[in-house]
């Protein structure tokens, strides 16, 4: 279990929160596992009703710990075999049984904003920054957002947030789709777990088979293993390694020369 993610049960919520504020809640491999398994085991525990996803500090997340990234790209061993099978949140994500619910707070990067698209509710603080900005780090989508995304709000914004990384403000997180409400940061807790509450109240099999009925969990499993391929080839490429750097070193990259 990762000391970064906190977990708490409480009246049929279980609340998830990403706890690495110094580091933004940049995501490692071990708080994704934490994440993954608890969104599992919540399907098997008859208390759980409902699940709230958070993050502590002034941002949800800034996405994947790009160390982690910048280590598999130089080879680093530990690193490659850590990332071998798949990343564990979005597998979760992706045959999720109980209803999820996010508040995000400041910047959703990469993964903070791709999860969204798996979350049955979510509710954006005024503040909030969906980005998803792989191509500018030599990746592609993940978590199934090639398809989910563009199904969401249309095949031209969602290359604008991939390709360009165009970021998405929470007034238009509402307008498009992506979430329910824009609320005042200092409410935004409170109006989750109304939410999560609401939600937990409900008859729990209705609720469910709802949810199930609305998602196809085979085609979203599907997508996820083909986006992997991609991503795993491109996190070992040339193109990732001059990017990593670049950010590294707070430079624009340059991929005039990379083959």
């Amino acid at each position: 279990m990762s000391e970064h993610i906190l977990i708490e049960k409480a009246g049929g919520v279980l609340t998830l929160t990403m706890n690495r504020p110094e580091k933004k809640n940049a995501l490692t491999r071990e708080m994704y596992q934490a994440l993954g398994d608890a969104i599992d085991q919540a399907e098997f525990d008859k208390d759980v009703r409902c699940i709230l996803i958070q993050g502590n500090g002034d941002m949800f997340t800034a996405g994947n710990d790009l160390s982690d990234f910048a280590a598999v790209n130089a080879g680093d061993r530990a690193a490659g075999e850590a990332r071998r099978g798949g990343n564990p949140l979005l597998a979760a994500l992706a045959r999720a049984k109980t209803p999820l619910i996010a508040a995000v707070n400041g910047r959703a990067v990469g993964v903070g904003t791709t999860m969204l698209l798996h979350c049955d509710l979510v509710y954006v603080a005024e503040n909030a920054l969906l980005t998803t900005p792989f191509v500018n780090l030599a990746l592609v989508p993940e978590a199934a957002s090639s398809i989910t995304l563009p199904s969401r709000i249309g095949h031209a914004r969602a290359f604008a947030m991939f390709v360009l990384g165009e970021a998405v403000d929470a007034r238009k997180a509402v307008e498009w789709g992506i979430a329910n409400e824009v609320v005042p940061l200092d409410q935004l807790r409170a109006r989750a777990r109304a939410a999560a509450d609401a939600v937990a109240a409900r008859p729990p099999a209705a609720v469910t088979i709802t949810k199930a009925l609305m998602r196809d969990e085979a085609a979203l499993s599907a997508r996820m293993d083909e986006e992997g391929v991609h991503f795993g080839a491109q996190l070992k490429s040339a193109e990732a390694k001059e990017a990593f750097a670049a950010f590294a070193e707070k430079r624009a990259p340059d991929f005039s020369k990379v083959s």
